[in-house]
């Protein structure tokens, strides 16, 4: 009969080494007490964690621990809000009067202040001539921002928002966009933001999280699970995903039926020794150790996570004020409103999805066919509850302390497609930032005359990257990994900060 895996014996016996690997073994163990006792000499030893930091043996070696910034943050927590699918920049924040104007031109035509050579560059073909936007326009708030009509509500808080105008990225492939915005690189396999920010700053609360993902109702995004993972860096820091209807979290409570909270303890320790046996067995795996890891993490959520995501909590009130009580804004109001409980109790990074590939040109903002058609529902979904998210985090006085970017994978183009449509544009997209100490109603960069390609002060995937990281209270060139023979990092060897944003209340590093 063969012997169980789970049968101590076997691993008892598994531990067992050859005397050369005992020797070998050895000889760096007093090679290593050398080492210390040199480095202790030159005070260059690590100080030990804080004691908040090991308040319990089941957490004393996470990965999730806080860790020191590079200089004082402005910021504790970010929230991603991704719209996928490619947002058109002339029919939301950036205001173009000149296609009005030039409705119906050639966009080579010669027009005053249009970047090109007048050969346009589309994806998927049907190019048009220059198309005006089927929404008014008008102005709000002290900044006077101009703002789409399908934007009622995020109208009434222009003020508090840091509009980028001129944002340019390398690729008009929605999958390899999705890949430069949300891991630095237009190439699969690299680590995400949000696993950048975990690795350098751990999380603040151990029963959760450091990393959330509330994918859209109706499905993934994108380039799915790649926008979240952890690349080259410990599986540890990868993406947890959240629901967005109903539990956000499968298996969430003990089984209690067949099992004590004591035998589920002893289960996951006995669970634990094994694991580190193999561990120890081959070095430098570390799907295993974030296996170990997601384990005690689920173990302690089930003590805590219900309580965090449990949206009964909320008064009336707060569920209206993210449209929990509609059936448009209900689905993405119930993600904002759970990104607020969960940056409210600890957790780092919190990515927000609205798109799908479902039905990819009905439930993602891809409008190749009816730009007012698509874009008229999708801000529907999203204008009232993240109106909502800010209004809240100001009120609880969570705004200062957060980082919020609004973005898409690239903009659109100014001229028409299929009659009604617009095809992508990576040569410019509005995004938005605020929180965080950023100065409101502010517009940094732009775009031409028509919105085809940013003109002024461009700024690439990188520069937005280190400047998030800044507020973070990390510097992106120190924010490394050693990987194929060199320190990577999240900006490349790229990324300059973007003043505006990093200006405001700027901290000497």
């Amino acid at each position: 009969m063969m012997t169980p895996l789970c049968d101590d014996s076997m691993a008892k016996k598994q531990r067992y080494i050859s005397r050369r690997d005992f020797w070998f073994k050895a000889g760096m163990g007093i090679g290593g007490l050398a080492l210390i006792d040199l480095l202790n000499r030159d005070g260059l030893l690590a100080a030990e964690a804080p004691q908040a930091c090991v308040a319990s043996d089941s957490v004393k070696d996470s990965p999730y621990l806080p860790k020191p910034t590079n200089f004082k943050p402005r910021a504790k927590s970010v929230i991603h809000l991704f719209m996928s699918g490619g947002v058109s920049q002339v029919d939301t924040f950036d205001y173009k009067p000149d296609l009005l104007k030039y409705h119906g031109v050639a966009l080579g035509s010669g027009i005053a202040g249009v970047q090109g050579d007048g050969k346009v560059i589309v994806r998927q073909g049907y190019p048009g001539p220059l198309m005006r936007s089927p929404f008014q326009f008008k102005q709000y708030g002290q900044s006077g921002t101009w703002i789409s009509e399908i934007f009622p509500h995020m109208s009434t808080i222009v003020d508090d928002l840091a509009f980028i105008h001129s944002a340019t990225g390398k690729s008009n492939d929605h999958v390899l966009s999705h890949y430069e915005w949300n891991t630095g690189m237009i190439l699969m396999g690299f680590p995400s933001v949000g696993a950048w920010v975990t690795y350098g700053l751990g999380t603040e609360n151990q029963n959760l999280p450091a990393y959330v993902v509330l994918y859209d109702h109706r499905g993934g995004p994108f380039s799915g699970p790649t926008n979240w993972g952890s690349g080259f860096l410990p599986a540890a820091y990868q993406g947890t995903v959240f629901r967005s209807v109903g539990d956000p979290i499968l298996d969430l409570k003990p089984p209690s039926d067949y099992m004590s909270v004591e035998q589920e303890r002893r289960e996951l320790d006995l669970l634990a020794r094994k694991n580190a046996n193999h561990a120890e067995m081959h070095p430098g795996v570390s799907d295993l150790s974030a296996r170990i890891s997601s384990y005690e993490l689920a173990y302690r959520m089930q003590g805590c996570a219900p309580e965090a995501v449990d949206l009964d909590q909320e008064s009336e009130e707060t569920k209206k004020l993210y449209g929990l009580d509609d059936k448009i804004t209900a689905p993405f109001g119930r993600q904002c409103l759970l990104a607020r409980r969960l940056i409210e109790r600890g957790v780092r990074f919190v990515q927000l999805y609205n798109g799908a590939i479902v039905n990819q040109n009905v439930d993602t903002w891809d409008a190749h066919s009816s730009i007012s058609e698509n874009h008229r529902m999708h801000a529907a979904e999203v204008d009232k509850p993240i109106t909502g998210l800010i209004t809240d985090l100001k009120r609880r006085g969570l705004f200062d302390e957060t980082a919020l970017l609004w973005q898409s994978e690239f903009g659109r183009m100014p001229i028409s497609q299929r009659a009604l449509g617009r095809d992508h544009n990576p040569g410019c997209q509005t995004m938005w930032m605020a929180g965080a100490g950023i100065k409101g109603g502010q517009h940094i960069g732009s775009s031409d005359e028509v919105g085809y390609k940013a003109a002024d002060q461009v700024i690439w995937n990188h520069d937005v990257h280190a400047s998030l990281l800044y507020l973070l209270g990390m510097d992106h060139k120190r924010l490394t990994f050693y990987f194929n023979g060199r320190n990577m990092r999240l900006t490349d060897v790229a990324g300059e900060l973007i003043p505006q944003i990093v200006g405001h209340g700027k901290v000497a590093a």
